[in-house]
């Protein structure tokens, strides 16, 4: 006996959220799932509604960095920067309260979403081109950017994040070698934040 159209979209559903935990509404309908099986799914309590929009597969591990994929999913074209990539990278003390997401200037036109709490970063598109990543967090793919194209950022903009923190983030990186001074310099220089940050990287490594 063929299985009920509906049953036929729970497995699906049930196939999705296997491969990909955290998905949009508007995912799931690319895929053919329809609204009341996704409310189905949420009242069997096999789908949790994170905000508006934003589903996760109930029995799904927690990662620490989950709120990275939940912004990844609510800003499609957007890229994990500033303070939040620093906090990814291990290279900060600071605990962000909103995820900083840059996006290009000529990209971004809604409001941040409430849920999870955004922080948006307008750049130019030459800076959104440099230094990207992609990470696996909670089954979804998130763009972050890399270490030394985030050190380049924090020095350039001094108005959003404090110096100290990006001179920490320096300091910590070279002490950690998560990065090359090469590399680094390389990203100030693409980023043009050199004649900023260049005093503090030779003074960083003048003993090494």
């Amino acid at each position: 006996m063929a299985d009920s159209p509906s049953r036929s979209q729970r497995q699906r559903l049930a196939d999705i959220l296997a491969r990909q935990p955290i998905v949009r509404a508007y995912e799931l309908r690319q895929e053919g799932i329809d609204p009341p099986t996704i409310s189905r799914a949420v009242r069997a309590g096999e789908l949790t509604r994170i905000s508006r929009g934003l589903y996760q597969r109930a029995d799904s591990d927690i990662d620490a960095h989950q709120a990275l994929a939940e912004a990844a999913k609510k800003v499609p074209r957007g890229v994990i920067a500033m303070v939040s990539a620093l906090a990814f990278h291990e290279l900060t003390d600071q605990m962000p309260r909103k995820v900083w997401v840059a996006v290009s200037t000529r990209d971004w036109s809604a409001p941040a979403p409430s849920y999870p709490p955004v922080r948006i970063v307008e750049l130019r598109d030459r800076y959104m081109q440099q230094g990207i990543e992609y990470h696996t967090i909670s089954g979804t793919e998130v763009p972050i950017f890399s270490i030394p194209k985030t050190l380049a950022d924090v020095f350039r903009n001094r108005r959003l994040v404090d110096r100290s923190v990006a001179v920490e983030a320096l300091r910590a990186t070279l002490d950690q070698r998560k990065a090359t001074p090469a590399s680094i310099a390389d990203a100030a220089i693409a980023g043009d934040a050199w004649n900023i940050m260049k005093p503090y990287l030779e003074a960083l490594t003048s003993n090494g």
